[in-house]
């Protein structure tokens, strides 16, 4: 038997009735009202690291041409960072990254020999002043040329803020290099106090600080250690 279309249309309306009913018997308008007007909580903004200010200095604001006869300019307040600069210098330090290719590491004995003798050379210093000895290795004289400092020795030696610390060599010839309180280490300057000494893996440095921020560095190279064994083998 086939419903007429009169008779589908009456029994569609009566049930979207019986619905509407039902839905208001539930109260579902009314939550749904309260979903929309809902609100979700504010997220907290994120935190943002502030670079260190070391003081301020009192600057024009820039003005135009036009208004020059008018009364005198307005100053505001411009925030000045610190930045540490090496004096400029005549050396120029060659080095080819192709170089990094070829690194040559030393072998445990004659970094161990190297570390010995630095250490030997350390107990003998004289003056009271602190000292540390620094076994090199690669990223010290190739590639990044960085040198981390013992920490202890910068909390309890070194300033607490970045600075120029120089560094002389056992002929006396200075090298001024940048000190980075917050790394605790030696950055610009660093790469050519090691390629002017031709340092490698497995040399042994001693540190020597003699005044606040200045040190006599001495240099146990590591191929002493193959240099006394041929001479050992010569004697035998």
């Amino acid at each position: 038997m086939v419903v007429s279309k009169k008779n589908y249309e009456d029994l569609r309306k009566q049930r979207l009735e019986e619905n509407k009913k039902r839905m208001e018997e539930l109260h579902l308008p009314q939550l749904t009202q309260a979903l929309k007007t809902a609100h979700s909580p504010t997220p907290s903004p994120m935190k943002r690291t502030k670079p260190r200010v070391i003081g301020t200095e009192m600057v024009e604001v820039r003005r135009s041409s036009r208004v020059a006869h008018l009364p005198a300019p307005v100053y505001k307040e411009l925030v000045v960072y610190e930045r540490v600069e090496l004096p400029r210098s005549g050396r120029r330090y060659s080095y080819s990254r192709r170089d990094l290719g070829n690194r040559v590491y030393a072998s445990d004995e004659a970094r161990d020999y190297a570390i010995d003798k630095a250490e030997e050379l350390e107990a003998k210093l004289e003056g009271g002043h602190p000292s540390f000895v620094k076994p090199m290795l690669q990223s010290h004289t190739t590639g990044g040329f960085w040198l981390g400092l013992p920490t202890h020795f910068c909390r309890k030696s070194l300033p607490r803020t970045d600075c120029t610390v120089t560094l002389i060599d056992e002929e006396g010839e200075e090298f001024p290099t940048v000190y980075l309180a917050h790394k605790g280490g030696l950055s610009g300057g660093w790469r050519g106090f090691s390629i002017h000494h031709q340092l490698v893996d497995g040399d042994a440095l001693v540190f020597h600080r003699i005044q606040p921020t200045v040190f006599k560095v001495y240099i146990i190279r590591c191929k002493g250690y193959d240099e006394e064994g041929e001479k050992d083998d010569l004697e035998a």
